[in-house]
C-alpha cells in the first residue's frame, strides 16, 4: 500500500501520527498545534481536532446522524460555566485501527468542511479607487 502524503510538524506526539496516518487516504494531511491539542487539515481544509489522545471529526447535519449511529460523542468544552458543543464528534472505535476503516468517516469529515466553506459568504471587497493619471489636473476640465 503506498503511503499517504503528509505534511510534517513539529512537536507531534505518536497519536497525532496515527491519526495522520489514518486520514491520509482522504488527502494531504498536516497538523498544527492549537486548543492544547492539534488540529488537523485535508487539502488545506480544517477536518479534525485531537484532544486528550482522541480524534474529533468534523461533522454537519447531514453527517450527524451517521456519527450518532456509530456511538460517536460530540466534542463538548466548557466555557463561562456552560458547555459548548461545536460541530465535531469523536471517531468511531473500529475507525481507529486502520486507514480502510476511517475512509468513509474522514470523506464525511472532509465533505462536512466543504459545505461549510461553500456556505460561508464570500468576503466583500472594498470598492477600487479611482485616482486620475499622473499629470492630470484635479477638477478642472480641458479647455477646446
Amino acid at each position: 500500500m503506498a503511503k499517504p502524503h503528509l505534511l510534517e510538524s513539529a512537536g507531534r506526539n505518536e497519536f497525532v501520527s496515527h491519526c495522520i496516518e489514518l486520514l491520509g487516504s482522504a488527502g494531504a494531511v498536516r497538523s498544527r498545534r492549537m486548543f492544547g491539542g492539534h488540529g488537523l487539515y485535508v487539502d488545506d481544509l480544517f477536518v479534525a481536532l485531537i484532544l486528550s489522545e482522541r480524534l474529533y471529526l468534523k461533522v454537519d447535519t447531514a453527517t450527524r446522524p451517521d456519527f450518532e449511529a456509530a456511538g460517536c460523542v460530540p466534542f463538548v468544552y466548557a466555557a463561562a460555566g456552560k458547555a459548548v458543543a461545536l460541530g465535531y464528534f469523536s471517531a468511531p472505535e473500529e475507525a481507529m485501527e486502520s486507514p480502510p476503516l476511517m475512509q468513509p468517516w474522514a470523506r464525511r469529515a472532509l465533505a462536512a468542511a466543504l459545505r461549510a466553506r461553500a456556505e460561508k459568504a464570500p468576503a466583500r471587497k472594498p470598492p477600487a479607487k479611482v485616482t486620475p493619471p499622473k499629470g492630470a489636473a484635479r477638477g478642472r476640465t480641458a479647455k477646446t
